[in-house]
């Protein structure tokens, strides 16, 4: 089967490893890549986000399967594209995307569906919004409604955080993603990653993870795409995992299917648990990143056969088989993200690493210049491992990120600091 795979980043590296994993795949196009999946894969450049440009060269590559990584060109509508030329294609249509596209439109699904999330009111004026936050107070959670790359939301611990969160919104800091903001109640708890498939029909949950965002150890500082994540999430219990499904999950797809927009692809919940009570933060319409990585090493060659069941609608007839293991993934950044960084520093040592399915180093931000891989973003690197337990995959991660030969790359040092402790 000839397979194409959209995106650039450590997330779609991720899916081209699990993707080479399996014997189906016989030749593997990932557009436009980057410097670590080169090595495996053919790169090709293509505007990702043009839906037609897309379908045109899947058709003149024989391309048989598409996966799309990102959401940007879900929500551009490339998925509808590509299955209207005829083409088997992984992903959401741009009606579904919308519940990552658009903050105040998955809360009014939520509503309808009577699942529990937080209160929240959307803005288009930044008056009111102002004037909002001055009468409720903080904490509170600022939100630009669009996508905004995983950066546009503030969680404002006083009333001059979330003003100044509100200010830089409407002053176009997250461009058309900001023209309208969403303020939320702030929710207390511990935050978990909890991935579905969905065929339009049927929901198969497919594992569980905890990212950390912030850029600081402890999750201090800024928010960032996410620092490093492991895999699976303790507080993610059977019972918390099957409460999520039916209060969350279902009557969500349900709701979707009943406005003529069923879902297909997987659906990542953001969840906040609480006294061992799900709520929902938010959706995304795409694969976590870092997660993803975590949960193709853990799920390997049946990831492949997992998507390709769901974008046939054949999900009723799978099942997920998980190893009693573990993984972690941590990400090396370029010394002052998600601030200004530098890009074009050499990276060494990456030959002389493990790659099997036990260790990997994904690229995300990477460029092969004159035969040696450089920094090309803000988080170039994901230092990945399996192991029996979270204790022996943390060992395995951070063995692999030390041994990276990068001055100018950090990385937090306390990834899985929550589960540790219960492992």
């Amino acid at each position: 089967m000839n397979i194409l795979i959209l995106g650039s980043g450590g997330r779609e590296h991720a899916l081209a490893w699990a993707a080479l994993q399996n014997p189906k795949c016989d030749r593997l196009v990932v557009a436009p890549g980057n410097a670590g999946i080169a090595r495996i894969a053919e790169c090709a450049e293509l505007d990702i986000d043009d839906g037609a440009a897309v379908a045109q060269f899947a058709a003149e590559n024989a391309i048989d399967f598409v996966i799309v990584g990102p959401e940007a060109p879900l929500a551009a509508g490339v998925a509808d594209e590509v299955r209207a030329a005829g083409i088997l294609c992984f992903g959401p249509s741009a009606d579904a995307a919308r519940l990552e596209a658009s903050k105040a439109f998955t809360k009014e699904i939520c509503d309808a569906a009577g699942a529990p999330t937080a209160a929240w009111a959307r803005f288009s004026d930044r008056e009111a919004a102002l004037a909002h936050v001055r009468k409720t107070g903080a904490p509170i959670v600022v939100k630009a409604d669009g996508l905004a790359a995983g950066k546009g939301v503030v969680v404002a611990m006083d009333k001059h955080q979330a003003i100044d969160a509100i200010e830089e919104m409407f002053g176009g800091a997250f461009g058309g993603a900001g023209a309208e903001v969403v303020i939320e109640e702030f929710m207390e708890g511990e935050e978990a990653s909890f991935f579905v498939l969905c065929d339009g029909e049927t929901a198969l949950a497919i594992g569980t993870a905890q990212d950390h965002k912030r850029i600081g150890e402890g999750d201090t500082g800024p928010n960032t795409g996410g620092m490093g994540a492991y895999s699976p999430a303790p507080v993610m219990t059977d019972a918390v995992t099957e409460a999520a499904m039916e209060r969350i999950v279902r009557p969500t797809l349900r709701e979707m299917a009943a406005r003529g927009m069923p879902y297909s692809g997987v659906l990542y919940a953001g969840l906040m648990i609480r006294d061992g009570q799900p709520r929902l933060v938010e959706y995304n319409v795409r694969f976590g990143d870092p997660e993803c990585q975590v949960l193709m090493l853990r799920l390997g060659a049946q990831a492949f056969d997992l998507m390709h069941a769901c974008a046939e609608g054949r999900l009723a007839e799978m099942q997920v088989h998980w190893a009693d293991d573990h993984a972690m993934t941590v990400v090396l950044a370029a010394a002052g993200y998600p601030g200004a960084y530098r890009k074009g520093d050499v990276i060494g040592g990456l030959d002389d690493l493990p790659s099997d399915s036990f260790h990997m180093v994904f690229h995300a931000g990477t460029r092969e210049v004159d035969g040696r891989i450089t920094a090309n973003g803000g988080r170039v690197l994901n230092a990945t491992a399996r192991g029996a337990s979270l204790a022996e995959a943390r060992a395995r991660a951070y063995a692999l990120a030390e041994a990276v030969d990068w001055p100018g790359g950090v990385f937090r040092r306390d990834i899985g600091w929550r589960a540790l402790g219960k492992d």
